[in-house]
C-alpha cells in the first residue's frame, strides 16, 4: 500500500521528468540574465508558502527594491503550506511558460527545485533564490539568506544559556526534513550541542511547518518526557505551536524555549516569558537584495554573487532597542538593509 508522501514523490517524479524532457536532450543552463540596459523588467516573486510574518516581510522587501527602480513590476504569488512542493513546482512552471524576465523564489525542496532552476535558466529568465536554495546551487544563480548553521549554533548556546549547569534534556523540533534551511538549522544546532554536553536530545520530531501538528507533537514529547528541560523549535509555526503546547500543559518556565523568527505573536511570547530567546532573520532584505540582483543581472548582464543577510538574537532584555524596533517593524523609508 502506497502512502500519501509515496504518491507525493512520484508525481514530483513525473513533473520533473516532463520538465527535463521539454529542455531537450543536449540543453543546459544558458546565462542567467542578458544585457538589457532599460526597459520594462517583470520578475515573478515566489515564496515558500503565503500566510506566514515571515513571508509578508519578503514581500514587502521585493516591492520595496523595485519601487526604487524605474519599471519594474513584481509578481507576488506562492502556495499555501511550505510542504507543497508539487504545487510550487507547477506555480514555477507557469511562471517559466509566462512574459516573466526573471525569477527570485524560496525553495520548498532543495533537491525537487534543481530542475526547475535549470528550465528557466534554458529559457532565458534570470533566476535568484532568496532564503532557501536549491543542492546544487546552480553557477550563476545567487543566493541572499541567512547562514543558517552559525545561527542555529548560536541557538544551541542560547539555550545552554537560559536552562544553566547540570544535566538537561530537551527536543528538537525540526519542520521539513529535505528543504535547505530546515537541514542547516539542524546540522548547526547539533554542532553547537558538542560545546554542551550537558546538554541531551531526548526526542526530534518534525512539524511539517504546521502549527496544529506542533501543538500536538509537542504535547506528546511532554508527555513521554515530563522531566524536559528545553525546546529548540526552528520556524515560526513550529515555535508558536510548541509555546501553545508548553502553555496548555502548564510548564512555563520549566520547559525553556528558543525559536526561530519573530513574527508578533513570537515577540509577544518573549514579553511573557514564554519564549527565552529568538533566532532573527531578515526577510525583508532576502526579498530586497533578490530583487536587487535579478534587476542587475538583467539590466547588466551580471553575474552576481550569494549574500548573508544577517541574524540577530533576540530576549526580553533588548527587543525595544532602535536596532530590533528597525528589524521587527521594517518599512521601505528606512530599511533594515
Amino acid at each position: 500500500m502506497r502512502t500519501r508522501t509515496g504518491w507525493t514523490l512520484i508525481l514530483v517524479v513525473c513533473l520533473l521528468t516532463v520538465a527535463a524532457c521539454g529542455q531537450g536532450e543536449n540543453a543546459g543552463p544558458a546565462p542567467t540574465g542578458t544585457a538589457r540596459g532599460s526597459g520594462p523588467i517583470t520578475l515573478a516573486v515566489v515564496p515558500k508558502a503565503l500566510g506566514f510574518d515571515f513571508w509578508t516581510q519578503v514581500r514587502l522587501g521585493a516591492e520595496c527594491a523595485a519601487s526604487k527602480h524605474k519599471e519594474v513590476n513584481v509578481r507576488w504569488d506562492g502556495v499555501t503550506a511550505e510542504t507543497d512542493v508539487v504545487g510550487q513546482i507547477n506555480l514555477l512552471q507557469r511562471f517559466i511558460g509566462q512574459n516573466v524576465d526573471g525569477i527570485v523564489y524560496a525553495a520548498t525542496d532543495a533537491t525537487a527545485l534543481t530542475p526547475i532552476t535549470e528550465q528557466a535558466i534554458s529559457k532565458g529568465k534570470a533566476v535568484v533564490n532568496i532564503d532557501s536554495g536549491t543542492v546544487p546551487q546552480p553557477p550563476g544563480v545567487p543566493l541572499f539568506a541567512t547562514d543558517n548553521v552559525a545561527a542555529a549554533t548560536r541557538a544551541a548556546d542560547l539555550l545552554a544559556q537560559s536552562l544553566g549547569p547540570g544535566g538537561k534534556q530537551i527536543a528538537l523540533l525540526v519542520y521539513q526534513p529535505g528543504s535547505a534551511t530546515n537541514d542547516q538549522r539542524a546540522l548547526g544546532f547539533k554542532a553547537g550541542l558538542a560545546n554542551h554536553p550537558n546538554l541531551t536530545v531526548v526526542a526530534e520530531q518534525s512539524t511539517r511547518s504546521d502549527f496544529s501538528t506542533a501543538v500536538s507533537i509537542t504535547e506528546r514529547i511532554l508527555a513521554a518526557h515530563p522531566d524536559l528541560d528545553g525546546i529548540f523549535a526552528m520556524n515560526e509555526p513550529t515555535v508558536l505551536g510548541a509555546a501553545e503546547a508548553v502553555k496548555k500543559t502548564g510548564k512555563v518556565g520549566q520547559v525553556k524555549i528558543v525559536g526561530w523568527d519573530a513574527a508578533p505573536a513570537e515577540v509577544k511570547l518573549v514579553e511573557e516569558g514564554v519564549i527565552s530567546a529568538l533566532v532573527v532573520q531578515n526577510p525583508f532584505r532576502m526579498g530586497y537584495d533578490g530583487v536587487n540582483a535579478a534587476v542587475k543581472m538583467i539590466r547588466d548582464g551580471a553575474t552576481v554573487p550569494s549574500g548573508d543577510t544577517g541574524v540577530s538574537f533576540l530576549s526580553a532584555g533588548n527587543l525595544s532597542s532602535p536596532q530590533s524596533r528597525a528589524l521587527l517593524n521594517p518599512s521601505c523609508a528606512a530599511p533594515p538593509i
